[in-house]
């Protein structure tokens, strides 16, 4: 949890060259930075620390970094817990399972960690908007969205969305009725020039209109392009 305005980053990667290599890189940023080289210790860290934000390896000796990514979005205690995977693998199945089970964001190996720190950084900007700008709320239907106080609500009932998944429907209801492409949400929300795939937005699409049921006919796929959210509920 941040201490003095810095921010706690917990990293839990198994190769200890990367792991030092990533240490370094947030060290040098400011960030408090505390690690774990398995996936049981890396679960017992992300509760006992209360990290702002995580980098987790996919590939983890004990429990895998997709196991851990489910229980930690499963607990309410670390539910809304920022976390970027680490991840060897090409297949973009494997990508795809970890943003379903509630990653925000992932970054291939080998990759730079200056790029790691980029994203890191589009991440805490995106989640500290919230304590900068002047209150903003947005309403559709039953839907509240307060930006000042990072929530939002359905009929009065707080729904919990990870980062991403807040961005992307703030996005949405801040342009209702206009088409947004994937690649001006991947750019817009994410924070940086996206060279990845871009189901990452169809699964966080996806991920949202199973939190609130009415999104699932509220945002429209346009078939080639991305998606737009009709401008008033239960319109065409």
């Amino acid at each position: 949890m941040t201490q003095n305005g810095i921010k706690k980053i917990l990293v839990v990667e198994d190769e200890r060259d990367i792991l030092q290599l990533v240490k370094l890189y947030l060290e040098k940023e400011g960030y408090r930075v505390v690690a774990a080289a398995n996936g049981t210790e890396g679960l017992k860290l992300a509760k006992s620390e209360k990290p702002d934000l995580l980098v987790l390896d996919l590939m983890l000796p004990e429990i895998d970094g997709l196991e851990v990514c489910k229980r930690l979005r499963a607990s309410a205690e670390t539910a809304l817990l920022p976390i970027i995977m680490l991840t060897a693998k090409a297949e973009e199945s494997d990508t795809v399972i970890g943003l379903e089970l509630g990653a925000d964001d992932y970054v291939t190996k080998p990759f730079s960690p200056k790029a790691l720190v980029a994203r890191v950084k589009a991440m805490f900007r995106r989640l500290d908007r919230s304590h900068t700008d002047s209150p903003t709320v947005y309403r559709y239907g039953p839907v509240v969205m307060d930006l000042s106080r990072h929530e939002v609500t359905v009929q009065g009932t707080e729904v919990p969305l990870t980062a991403k998944e807040f961005g992307l429907l703030e996005h949405l209801l801040r342009n209702p009725g206009r088409v947004l492409t994937r690649e001006v949400l991947l750019n817009t929300i994410w924070g940086y020039d996206y060279f990845g795939t871009t189901r990452t937005v169809d699964v966080h699409v996806r991920r949202l209109k199973q939190k609130i049921s009415l999104l699932d006919e509220a945002i429209l796929s346009v078939k080639s392009l991305g998606y737009k959210l009709k401008e008033r509920p239960g319109t065409t």
